[in-house]
C-alpha cells in the first residue's frame, strides 16, 4: 500500500510540475506566443513550424490547440491552416517527452533552488514567473526519479502482475486505457513520461508501453474536444479536426507496434527512450504524412460541424471560454469585444443627428433598443473579466484589465445617455 500510495503521490507532482511550466511560460510569454502564432499563418509548413516552438515553450499541445482554436473563432487565421499548426504542435510536446526521458534528476535541486529563490524574491514579476517555470521543471524531473523507485518494489505484488496479464495483447484496451489517463492528468507528456519511466522499471511490458503511448495522444486530443465542448462551431471544428488527425495515426500506426520491437527497439539506447522515441516517430509520422491533408480534413469537419445558416453572429462574438487558461489571450478577446461595444455606442451616437434632421422616428426607436445591445455587452464583458485569475496577470496585463473594465463602463454610460437624448427629442419632436 505504501508503495502504489508513493506512486500516485509521484504521478500527481508529474502532472502539477508539468502545470506549473505551462502556466509559467504562458504568463511570461502569452502575447508574444499569439503573435508568433498569428504572424506564421503564410504557408502550412510555417505554421506547423510556429506549432511546434510554441509547443516546446508551453510543454502542453492542449494549451497551443486551445490557443489556436480562440484565433479561428475571432476569424484571425482559417481551419486549415489551424490543423497545420496542430501538426507541429504534436511533434514540439514528443521532443520534449524525448528531452525529459533523458537523466537529468542531477538538476531537479538546483531548478527547485533557484526557482524558489527567484519565486519569493519577485513574485509579481517576471523573474518570479521564471522562478514558477523552473520550480515546474524541477519538480518534473523529481518526479521521474521517484516514479522509478516507487514501482520497482510493486513487481512483487501478484495483483499488479494479474492486472499487467490482463491488458497485455489487447491493444484496444491499451489505447483506451492511455487515453483515460491522458484526459485524467490534462497532459499526455506526463502520462508518456509516466509510461516511460514504468516501462523502464519494468512494471508495464514495452508492446503495453507502446500501446499506452498511442492512447496518451489520442487522450491530448480528446482533451481539447471536451475542453471546447461549449465554444463557438469555429473554434470546435479545429479541435474535432485534430482528433481526426490523431484517430488517422493511431489506426495506422497500431498494426506496427510489432515491427517498431522487432526490427527498431533493440537499437534504442534504453526502454524508456524506446518509448518517447516511438512517441516521437509516431507524431513526425502523422504531422509529416498528413500535413497535405488539412484542406480535406477541414472541409470534412466544416460538414460534419457546418456554421448557423443565420448571418448574424450570436453576440458576444469574441469573448472564447477556451481563452480563459491563457490570460493574455483572454484579455485580448475581451478587448475586441470592447471595441464591437464601442462601434455599436458609435452608431447610436451618430444616429442622432439622423432623428434630428429627418424626424425619423422609427431609427429613433431602432437606436433606443440598441442600448438593450450596449448593456448586455458590458454585463457580459465584466463578467467574462471576472473569470480571469488576476494573480496570473503581469502588472501591464493589470492594467490593461482595468482599462476595459473602465472603457465598458464608460461606453455603458454613454449609451444610457443617448437612450435619454432620443427620448427627450421624441418628446418636443
Amino acid at each position: 500500500m505504501k508503495h502504489l500510495l508513493n506512486l500516485l503521490a509521484a504521478i500527481a507532482l508529474l502532472v502539477w510540475g508539468t502545470h506549473l511550466v505551462r502556466t509559467g511560460v504562458l504568463r511570461v510569454f502569452g502575447a508574444n506566443l499569439r503573435t508568433m502564432l498569428a504572424r506564421s499563418m503564410g504557408n502550412r509548413f510555417s505554421a506547423a513550424l510556429s506549432g511546434m516552438g510554441v509547443t516546446a515553450l508551453v510543454q502542453s499541445s492542449t494549451a497551443t490547440s486551445l490557443m489556436t482554436s480562440s484565433f479561428v473563432g475571432q476569424g484571425l487565421i482559417t481551419l486549415p491552416a489551424a490543423l497545420a499548426v496542430m501538426r507541429g504542435a504534436d511533434v514540439g510536446t514528443a521532443l520534449m517527452s524525448v528531452l525529459f526521458s533523458l537523466d537529468l534528476s542531477w538538476l531537479s535541486p538546483l531548478f527547485i533552488f533557484v526557482g524558489v529563490v527567484l519565486f519569493i524574491a519577485r513574485q509579481a514579476g517576471t523573474a518570479g514567473r521564471v522562478g514558477r517555470v523552473l520550480i515546474g521543471l524541477g519538480l518534473m524531473l523529481l518526479a521521474l526519479e521517484m516514479v522509478m523507485q516507487a514501482s520497482g518494489p510493486m513487481l512483487a505484488s501478484p495483483v499488479i502482475k494479474m492486472v499487467l496479464g490482463s491488458v497485455r495483447s489487447d491493444i484496444a484496451l491499451e489505447i483506451i486505457l492511455g487515453t483515460v489517463l491522458a484526459v485524467l492528468a490534462y497532459s499526455s507528456l506526463a502520462i508518456v513520461l509516466l509510461i516511460a519511466a514504468m516501462a523502464a522499471s519494468h512494471v508495464v511490458p514495452l508492446d503495453v508501453a507502446l500501446g499506452l503511448v498511442l492512447g496518451a495522444n489520442l487522450g491530448s486530443g480528446l482533451v481539447a474536444v471536451l475542453t471546447t465542448a461549449k465554444s463557438a462551431v469555429e473554434v470546435r471544428q479545429v479541435t474535432v479536426g485534430n482528433l481526426v488527425f490523431k484517430v488517422m495515426g493511431v489506426l495506422l500506426v497500431a498494426p506496427f507496434i510489432g515491427l517498431w520491437l522487432r526490427h527498431l527497439q533493440p537499437h534504442m539506447p534504453g526502454t524508456a527512450q524506446g518509448v518517447v522515441l516511438f512517441h516521437l516517430a509516431y507524431n513526425i509520422l502523422i504531422s509529416v504524412g498528413f500535413i497535405g491533408f488539412t484542406q480535406w480534413v477541414a472541409r470534412a469537419v466544416a460538414w460534419l460541424l457546418p456554421k448557423p445558416e443565420s448571418a448574424q453572429r450570436r453576440r458576444p462574438q469574441h469573448l472564447d471560454p477556451s481563452a480563459l487558461s491563457t490570460p493574455s489571450l483572454a484579455i485580448s478577446c475581451a478587448a475586441r469585444e470592447a471595441l464591437y461595444q464601442a462601434d455599436v455606442v458609435e452608431t447610436m451616437l451618430l444616429g442622432v443627428l439622423q432623428v434630428i434632421r429627418h424626424n425619423d422616428q422609427d431609427l429613433a426607436e431602432r437606436l433606443r433598443k440598441m442600448d438593450d445591445e450596449v448593456d448586455e455587452l458590458y454585463s457580459a464583458i465584466k463578467y467574462y473579466l471576472t473569470k480571469i485569475s488576476r494573480e496570473a496577470l503581469g502588472e501591464e496585463e493589470s492594467r490593461r484589465w482595468a482599462d476595459i473594465i473602465s472603457f465598458t463602463i464608460n461606453m455603458e454610460q454613454v449609451g444610457d445617455i443617448i437612450e435619454r437624448v432620443l427620448q427627450d427629442i421624441e418628446d418636443k419632436k
